[in-house]
């Protein structure tokens, strides 16, 4: 068990406060953020952004939001765009733990471009913001709501969800009997064959040859992956960049996977990384890399931690994202970047880093 307490470190794309500091300016080296009450907390579980929010998740329940809030993504009532991290809380017609109507625990999150979505511990769905194209999964023509509403009938009865996933205009769910469901954008086959007429407002069930356990996706494709040691696999959407026809068949012993918007990234047992899809600004894993322990996507950035705890960063980062040392592009491109996290006071050791996600050109460290 971690101890609890930690620092959060960001840097990249902030122009709606998404990365939670005091101002709206880019920033290219990590910079501390102000959490509240930051010695409760543990490692996050989760870290997940649309394209201008963050939502922060930890291991206790607790969700904290920073970002673009015009029409409610971040739970904050008449906040244009939140300054700083602030606990989540969804108005709710039952009682729960922080009392009646209000819930403040929470299993998974996941972010749309615009939309937030939460599942509670009663296995209840809620998805708040702006999503034209079925993003808030509330049935036919509902683009947007101001507070967190509950999907009906999701998940079906007696079925947990057990892992989320969005990206930016379609989310996935894989629940406890290994089916999968999802709802959004459907035209070019990211939520599978039946959907293809565009939009589905409702989550609806996706036909998956073995039982799903993870899932992750990318603007227009999914990634479903079974057993970890059997290492089933199947690439659903468009094949723009080639994620589906150089998709392997099978990926045994893998620990995670991510996808950019773009591309798709397998991390192994062993630290090795196989990715593929797009990668003109140098997304996909440079040649040499060395061994990983975690990997965070972002939109069109990967962020890593070696087995020898460095952190380092590649592909689009134009925003600060990936770090200051990039070409005249703003890429890290055929290569990775080293990240340096440099402490109040040169006397404090460099604290471990035990988190890491990846937005849309944002990037997150807790450090503990």
């Amino acid at each position: 068990m971690s101890e609890p307490g930690g620092r959060l470190y960001v840097f990249g794309s902030n122009s709606s406060c998404q990365l939670g500091l005091s101002h709206r300016e880019d920033v290219s080296v990590p910079t501390l953020c102000p959490v509240r009450d930051i010695l409760s907390y543990e490692v996050p579980s989760k870290i997940v952004a649309g394209g201008n929010h963050t939502l922060l998740s930890f291991r206790t329940g607790r969700i904290d939001a920073a970002g673009e809030n015009h029409d409610g993504r971040t739970c904050f009532s008449a906040v244009p765009s939140h300054h700083g991290l602030t606990r989540v809380y969804i108005r709710t017609s039952l009682s729960s733990n922080s009392g009646p109507g209000l819930m403040n625990r929470f299993l998974d999150c996941s972010a749309t471009w615009e939309a937030s979505i939460f599942v509670d511990p009663g296995q209840r769905v809620y998805s708040v913001g702006t999503g034209l194209k079925g993003e808030l999964g509330l049935g036919e023509d509902v683009t947007s709501v101001k507070t967190p509403t509950q999907m009906k009938d999701f998940p079906p009865l007696n079925l947990e969800i057990v892992h989320l996933a969005s990206s930016m205009s379609h989310t996935v769910a894989v629940l406890s009997d290994g089916d999968v469901y999802g709802w959004g954008h459907a035209r070019n086959g990211q939520l599978g064959d039946q959907a293809g007429m565009g939009t589905v407002w409702s989550p609806r069930r996706i036909a998956v040859p073995f039982p799903a356990v993870r899932v992750c996706c990318g603007r227009e494709f999914t990634f479903i992956v079974g057993d970890q040691d059997e290492g089933e696999c199947i690439v659903l959407g468009s094949d723009k960049w080639n994620v589906r026809s150089d998709a392997p068949s099978h990926i045994p012993d893998w620990k995670d996977i991510g996808a950019t918007w773009g591309g798709i990234y397998v991390l192994f047992r062993d630290g090795s990384v196989r990715s593929w899809g797009r990668n003109d600004h140098g997304q996909l894993a440079p040649e040499g890399l060395p061994p990983l322990r975690m990997m965070a996507t972002g939109s069109e950035h990967v962020l890593a931690v070696t087995q020898d705890q460095k952190l380092i960063t590649w592909g689009w980062g134009e925003h600060g994202n990936c770090g200051p040392d990039t070409d005249e592009d703003g890429d890290v491109k055929g290569r990775w970047s080293e990240i340096k996290i440099e402490e109040e006071s040169s006397m404090t050791p460099t604290a471990p880093v035990t988190a890491i996600g990846a937005g849309c050109a944002t990037s997150f460290v807790w450090c503990t």
